[in-house]
């Protein structure tokens, strides 16, 4: 069973699974990720999930505040070994929920158009396709989604 739990950026679980997910990513984004990487900073994140599977940690996310009305999704990450059994959805509605808690109409996040599992992860749950926002704008591989809550 799945258990998730509230944390912030300095859990050292939630720092794990930031590595890994690093690791990945600068597989998938070859020269670009260093590009990437100055905008994935965890320091002073507040509002942070880890899920756990017989309590081993196995995958993340995080929201941050954007603007008044906007959240925007940074960290989801599900470990290999797990995916393809409905973790990231959970994480990402519990994001939701937090989010809804905090005030926000909507989730922002960006993607990389490699990032095909991703995609299909936000699609299915009503994420949209938006105009890049901020430091995205005019960049090729990133593709930008929003929600409203």
């Amino acid at each position: 069973m799945l258990k998730i739990k509230r944390t912030n950026a300095g859990d050292s679980d939630f720092q794990q699974l930031v590595s890994q997910l690093d690791a990945e990513l600068a597989v998938i984004d070859g020269e670009e990720h260093t590009f990437y990487d100055q905008f994935n900073s965890i320091k002073g994140m507040n509002h942070c999930l880890v899920a756990y599977v017989d309590e081993q940690p196995v995958a993340c996310g995080a929201i941050k505040p954007f603007d008044d009305e906007h959240v925007e999704v940074k960290r989801m990450y599900t470990s290999k070994a797990v995916r393809g059994k409905g973790y990231a959805t959970t994480l990402l509605q519990a994001l939701e929920v937090w989010a809804k808690e905090l005030g926000k109409r909507y989730c922002l996040l960006e993607t990389g158009h490699r990032q095909q599992d991703a995609i299909a992860v936000y699609k299915k749950n009503g994420y949209e396709i938006v105009p890049n926002y901020g430091q995205y704008q005019g960049v090729e591989n990133s593709l930008c989604f929003r929600k409203k809550l």
